[in-house]
């Protein structure tokens, strides 16, 4: 186990509860979205589940800390922590530290939770499938989403705009691998693997699957479980996300270099083409009809899941737009695996 994965003794050091819900919400700067979040976990229906909801805050300079802060005082089962390093994944490890659930899932600050039966259906779904691991959808679609977040939303729930591996976008109730989609599970994970990996900045949810995947631990995919994130909102917040994603895949392969596969690395050949390509043209003049067919298949495919993202949605408005985030998606992601593959530290295991 790595020295920077923290032990049982370190994240759980708190009495377990039995038939309990434990949310664990990594949050920074998310004034805009936490209240609407944490009204609907707060409105849930509970049964005889007790459910806790830690708030790990990453030194947020916006009001997010005020609005949580005002929550928990009228709201016991709510509960803020600071969270020094402002990562992700320390932040999920602050939430583990206290966690008092028998379940543990993670939710983040501006998402929509459109059941209200999500803690039960949680606690059924392990009983059910006595999973040790679940997984959820993760669909983009969100109310008063804009015309651009929309056509996100589409790109992304494409084949042709995400991982070919990824299940966050199923709706199909399986046993699966845990890599792409676990977000719940029983506290005994924990207690075998220790908590998230400290040194990464983004994937550090894969990373804690891909272990998960290593051993005879189960994981379901539950639709009922379905969590809607909300889009980024303009092109530069979009590439920095992907981008981000591109970097932890490589990190990520750092310290398990049986994760990386060829699709994940397919965007990073795409930008390396589309730079290097001219200059290999130059050199080679005939390589200009590979290099123009290379484009052109490109857009036509582009056209083409974006049309077909317009048929299933029924929105003439996201038809222009589609391509244009393939276009943001393919090279932000791109991007991020060649930085960091170039310019990255690397991470010692």
């Amino acid at each position: 186990m790595s020295s920077n994965t923290l032990t049982l003794e370190t994240i759980c050091p708190t009495a377990w509860k039995r038939n309990s819900v434990t949310i664990i919400l990594p949050i920074r700067n998310e004034e805009a979205h936490i209240a609407d979040t944490l009204h609907q976990l707060i409105e849930q229906q509970h049964d005889d589940i007790d459910v806790e909801i830690l708030v790990a805050d990453g030194r947020s300079t916006d009001r997010t800390k005020e609005i949580v802060a005002d929550f928990a005082k009228e709201n016991p089962s709510i509960k803020l922590f600071d969270n020094p390093d402002k990562l992700s994944s320390t932040a999920r490890n602050v939430g583990l530290k206290h966690a008092t659930g028998n379940y543990i899932v993670i939710i983040d600050g501006h998402c929509e939770i459109h059941s209200r039966t999500y803690f039960v259906d949680l606690v059924s779904a392990f009983e059910r499938t006595e999973a040790d691991c679940l997984g959820r959808p993760q669909p983009l679609a969100v109310t008063e989403a804009t015309v651009f977040q929309q056509s996100v939303a589409a790109a992304r729930n494409s084949v042709f705009g995400h991982h070919p591996d990824s299940l966050v976008y199923s709706d199909q109730e399986e046993k699966v691998p845990a890599l792409s989609v676990a977000v719940a599970y029983r506290k005994e994970v924990f207690e075998k693997l220790g908590g998230f990996d400290s040194r990464f900045d983004a994937c550090e949810d894969c990373e804690m699957n891909h272990r998960i995947d290593q051993t005879d631990f189960q994981c379901y995919l539950i639709p009922s479980l379905a969590v809607h994130y909300r889009p980024r909102a303009d092109i530069p917040g979009l590439f920095k996300q992907l981008s981000r994603y591109g970097r932890g895949r490589i990190r990520l392969a750092r310290k398990h270099p049986k994760s990386l596969s060829f699709a994940s690395i397919i965007p990073a050949l795409f930008l390396i083409g589309l730079l290097a390509g001219p200059m290999i043209c130059w050199l080679i003049p005939i390589f200009w009809y590979a290099y123009g067919s290379t484009l052109l298949m490109y857009v036509i495919l582009a056209c083409f899941f974006s049309f077909r993202a317009t048929l299933k949605l029924e929105s003439k408005s996201i038809f222009f737009r589609v391509p244009l985030i393939f276009f943001v998606i393919h090279i932000g992601s791109g991007w991020g695996l060649l930085a960091e593959l170039l310019f990255g530290r690397k991470v010692r295991i």
